[in-house]
Parts: C-alpha cells; structure tokens; sequence
C-alpha cells in the first residue's frame, strides 16, 4: 500500500491549486491555505477555483482554511506556492508558528527584487539555515497538472533524502518526480526562462516566425547557462526539466503568463496595461530587474535579458529592441560559453 502524507499547500493561485489535486489524487491528506478568508470561502462553496484555475474541479478530500496555523499544524510537508515577492511576509508570520523539522517545498520560480534571492535563501534567512528545505520545478502548467497530463518535473535538496522524501510523497503515475542536489541550478533555470519567454513572446507579437523563435531560445539558453556556470551551478541542470524543459514550455504554450506578456509588448500594448489585465503573476516581469542585476555582477553580458530589462523597465521600444540584438556584431557560437 502507498504510504500517505499530510501536505498543507499554502498559496490559493493556480499552481498552488493544481498542486493540491495532485495530491489529493495521490490520497494524501490534504489542505489548501488561502490568504483572504473571503475567497477561501468561494473555494469551499464553489468547489472550484474560478479566479486562477477554472473548470478544474476541487476534490471532495481537499480541505480549505485561510487560518494559516492550522495549515501548518495540519502537515508534516509546506508547499509555499507563493510568487517570491510575497514569499517574505508569509514567512515571517511563519516564524511564530511550530515549523521545526517541517519540509517546505518551494515551487515559485522568481527572485525578490531588492534583494535578488532565490525562494529557497529567503526560506532559510528568515526560518534559519537548518530549515529543510526542497526546490521543485519543471515544466508544469497548473492546468495539465490537475487534469492528469503526464508532467515531469525535478525536486532539489543538498539534503537527498529530503529529496526523496518529496518525490515519494507528491509523485503519482501522471506527475513524475526526478531527484537532484544542485538547488541553485534548479532555482535559477526556473527563474531565467521567465525572463527568456518574454522575449520570445515579444518575437510572437511583432509577426516573427518560427526561424527567430527557435534562435532566440537558443541563445538564451545560453544566457541562461552562462550565467548559471558563473554563480557556482552545474551547467548540465540548465539541459534538464528546470531548464530547457521549462523553457521550451514557457516560451511556446498558450497558458505562458511571461509569453502572453511578451506577445502584447511586441504588438505595442503597454506593461501596465497588460499587467492590470491579468489575475496571475506574471514572474519574469518582477525578475527581469533581478536577473540584469546578477549579469552586471558577474561582469557577463547578456544581451537578451538586458533587451528584456529595457523594454519592461525602460520601455524600450519593441522593434528597436530586436534591432539592437541583430546589428550586434556576430562571433564564435560557443565563444563566450
């Protein structure tokens, strides 16, 4: 018989809800933390949630609370299905509650801006160093997820056993679960493909095709592992589920929030506007800043992510942009690897 867990999933957004159904699939113990006590009440009466993850119905067995110490008296496992610039605030209500030896599975794929730290540090400076702590991230809409659509995904933990804790408590037969050590890899690849899918969006909305798409993923790949070589991650986790998986997901799906984004920057809407359109975030928006901080850091040049910084920041035009990118003076393929 497959051993059960008691997971709390703290986030009510669409991740953190497909999360849930994952698990309640999985006949884990399951409760769904909502941060405003209104709306947690629209998820136990609809059954559904109508605001981020619609036509996906919730498990009779998915319990609902936007009492945040009874989520985490509830589990031994804490999914923080939270976008990292909210991340802080909860953790520091968590502070006060009894979360000694408890897992806490982070799953947002951002960094905070003031600080340029990955979900994972944030945990652990505000929690402490000893805070277990694993990273999950692949290529994982929320939507496939709960409707049973075979998804691959990696959990990291310098702990391995950690890690395969995770993986044998939220795995099932349509969600596959890989194990690994390298957390910062895994954390980065699931913020810099953000960053990379807008860009990629921006080449949808201006009429590009299939020629500038594929490139430009390419070369951000690059981006993404030269960058990656430089802060101390293994190179070969940027070829993986966190990285290129992610990435070619990202960048090509229709439920991309950071491609939908893109896409209406190159047909020459403005962010905010597209911003006050959407209920989700948006994470590549927030880490756009970030991410060029971190290349001007480690002295590298990344032209991509600075062309995205320009036109989310800067409101850089669009088509000069890309002008900018093409009339840059061209070199060895693999000469700044």
């Amino acid at each position: 018989m497959t051993k059960t867990f008691k997971i709390s999933v703290l986030g009510d957004g669409g991740w953190g809800t497909g999360l849930a159904v994952v698990n309640a699939r999985r006949k884990n113990d399951v409760l769904l933390w909502s941060a405003f006590p209104n709306y947690a009440e629209v998820l136990k009466e609809k059954r559904e949630n109508i605001k981020f993850l619609p036509g996906i119905p919730l498990p009779p067995e998915i319990r609902i609370t936007s009492d945040l110490s009874q989520a985490v008296a509830f589990a031994d496992i804490l999914i923080l299905a939270i976008p990292a610039q909210y991340l802080r605030n909860i953790l520091y209500k968590l502070k006060d509650l009894p979360v000694a030896n408890k897992i806490f599975v982070s799953v947002a794929k951002g960094l905070e801006k003031k600080t340029c730290l990955r979900p994972s540090e944030i945990i652990q400076a505000i929690l402490g160093k000893e805070t277990r702590v694993v990273v999950v991230s692949g290529p994982s809409h929320a939507a496939e997820v709960a409707r049973g659509i075979p998804t691959l995904v990696v959990a990291a933990s310098s702990n391995e056993n950690d890690a395969g804790l995770v993986q044998s408590a939220i795995a099932d037969t349509y969600f596959r679960v890989y194990v690994q050590t390298d957390v910062l890899g895994v954390e980065l690849g699931g913020v810099l493909k953000n960053v990379i899918a807008i860009a990629a969006g921006v080449s949808d909305g201006l009429g590009f095709g299939d020629n500038t798409k594929s490139g430009l993923i390419s070369r951000g790949l690059l981006e993404m592992v030269r960058l990656g070589i430089r802060m101390g991650a293994n190179p070969n986790t940027f070829y993986g589920l966190s990285g290129l998986g992610d990435l070619i997901t990202t960048s090509f799906s229709p439920h991309g929030r950071n491609l939908l984004v893109g896409r209406e920057l190159g047909k020459g809407r403005k962010l905010g506007e597209i911003l006050q359109s959407m209920e989700m975030v948006a994470e590549g928006v927030h880490s756009a800043a970030s991410v060029y901080a971190l290349g001007q850091k480690y002295g590298l040049d990344l032209p991509i992510v600075r062309e995205v910084y320009k036109m989310v920041l800067e409101d850089k035009d669009p088509k000069q942009a890309v002008l900018d990118l093409l009339n840059r003076p061209a070199y060895q393929e693999l000469k700044q690897y």
